[in-house]
This record gives structure tokens, sequence and C-alpha cells, in this order.
């Protein structure tokens, strides 16, 4: 019985994951696409007329 509790963590994070991406599919998109898109389209707008150079964060 020590190999069930050895694969059981990874056989939960395997299924916890799995959720978590498709929670994360389904999120996208929907009623508030477009007023998510208008924000950073505002945003980049904003950055550009001020004369900044856009930036990306973490890369």
């Amino acid at each position: 019985m020590d190999y069930v509790a050895a694969l059981f963590p990874p056989a939960l994070m395997a299924v916890a994951f799995t959720a978590l991406i498709v929670v994360m599919v389904k999120s996208q998109g929907g009623a508030n696409k477009a007023k998510e898109d208008a924000a950073v389209d505002a945003a980049l707008a904003e950055s550009t007329a001020s004369g900044q150079e856009p930036t990306t964060r973490g890369a």
C-alpha cells in the first residue's frame, strides 16, 4: 500500500492543476472582455501620448 501513498500527492496535484486550467480557460472572454480590452487600449494610448515607451512586466 506504500505505492498508493506515494502516488496520491502527484495525482491530486494533477487533478488540481487541470481544474485550474479549466477555470482559467472558461473565464477568458465573456461579458467583460470588451471592457478589459478597452482598459488596456486606454492605458497604452495614455503611455504613448505622454511620450513613455510601453513596458512589459516580467519579461
